[in-house]
């Protein structure tokens, strides 16, 4: 099954550093590492943790190993997760 395919990445969605793209995987490396090695000895205040709300979960329905067999087997290889999270 193949999940993931291949492809360009707009030039108005790329990784931008010091005002240029990232369009080839030498330039974000180097843009990643610089970004690592800059934020490596910051103080991060945990306490900004606290302001985010905890949302209320919903249980899982129940379902059989056959029914989810067949979900999976169901599923279209070029299709984006539904509010079920397979289809």
């Amino acid at each position: 099954m193949n999940w993931v395919n291949k492809r360009k990445l707009p030039t108005i969605e790329a990784i931008k550093y010091n005002d240029q793209q990232c369009l080839d995987i030498d330039n974000l490396w180097n843009t990643l590492h610089s970004m690592f090695n800059t934020a490596f000895h910051r103080q991060v205040d945990v306490k900004i943790l606290d302001e985010i709300s905890e949302k209320l979960t919903s249980p899982w329905p129940l379902f059989s190993k056959e029914e989810f067999r067949i979900t999976i087997a169901n599923c279209n290889n070029t299709s984006a997760p539904g509010p079920d999270k397979l289809l």
